[in-house]
């Protein structure tokens, strides 16, 4: 698996020294395997073949994590629960640190796999290696106005595959979320929102998903519980916490498309967007409320003085 060529690794050696570069476009980007500058994975790494690992997708800001503690905490039960050890905290920690300080805003993401394959097919020989992988990118070019006025959504016509023994993991099998993300009806759509194969909401392509209901004096913040399908993402987590805290009813439960459609207020959660308030979902135009806006204020300091846990 290239990362880029030998001839632009040397290239730009001098300008971050210890760091391979990677291709993305036209932009190159820095990148550590198993914490030392590398051009290339092993052809026989069951990430490669399989998708038989997990990731974390870190936004950085001012040189920092955000959130890293919680990061590392759900690779950590992701690498466990697929039946492999991950690499010592604190080796990821700093290698995430490396990069990130190198830059004021980006977006780092760690990648770690079982390892090179040992055996030929899905058996594994229990002898694997896990391998790391850290790639810095630069932080996209976004319209700020969307964290006010919101996002406009669909409902994707992919379904999601039911499997409790997955569900929550951010494991390296996407396709289900890149078929959604490329359905022809999506032009114009910032997020796709997708429903489990029983027709539950679950969550978006690349975010969680909360849905606010009931009298504005006594609002009751819901978000799908994460028990089939889906990813149970960091910033989900967070602000489920910092609702409790401010003292929002929270709960985490089976939601259905006629709560999307009811709902008196919808927002997404990413690493990267913090909240984005829904303004318009299909047909029906929204209005960012009071829990959104709340939330987003009392996110705020977290996200821009990033906090570790």
């Amino acid at each position: 698996m290239s990362f880029g060529s030998r001839r632009r690794g040397s290239e730009v050696a001098g300008r971050e020294p210890g760091n391979a570069r990677a291709s993305a476009g036209s932009e190159a980007l820095p990148v550590l395997v198993n914490g030392v500058a590398a051009e290339a994975l092993s052809v026989l790494d069951r990430g490669l073949h399989f998708g038989d690992g997990v990731f974390e997708t870190i936004a950085c800001l001012h040189g920092r994590p955000r959130f890293l503690s919680l990061h590392l905490e759900r690779l950590d039960h992701g690498c466990r629960t697929l039946g492999f050890g991950p690499p010592p905290s604190q080796v990821l920690r700093e290698e995430i640190e490396r990069l990130a300080g190198a830059a004021d805003r980006s977006i780092v993401k760690l990648i770690v796999t079982r390892g090179p394959a040992l055996l030929r097919g899905y058996a594994v020989s229990g002898r694997e290696r896990a391998t790391r992988v850290v790639i810095r990118y630069p932080w996209p070019v976004e319209e700020a106005a969307l964290q006010q006025q919101g996002v406009s959504v669909r409902v994707a016509a992919m379904r999601l595959g039911e499997n409790p023994a997955l569900a929550g993991l951010k494991h390296c099998n996407r396709l289900e979320q890149i078929l959604a993300r490329s359905e022809p009806d999506g032009a114009g759509a910032a997020e796709a929102l997708m429903l489990s194969r029983s027709g539950m909401l679950v969550s978006g392509t690349m975010t969680n998903v909360f849905v606010v209901e009931g009298p504005p004096h006594l609002p009751r913040l819901r978000t799908p519980a994460i028990d089939v399908c889906g990813v149970a993402g960091v910033m989900r987590r967070v602000v489920l916490r910092e609702a409790v805290r401010a003292g929002i009813s929270a709960t985490q439960c089976a939601l259905w498309p006629e709560d999307l459609a009811a709902a008196a207020e919808v927002f997404l959660t990413n690493a990267r967007v913090g909240i984005w308030p829904v303004a318009r979902l299909g047909e029906r135009t929204l209005e960012p409320g009071p829990v959104t806006r709340r939330l987003q204020l009392l996110m705020r300091p977290l996200l821009e003085q990033p906090a570790d846990g």
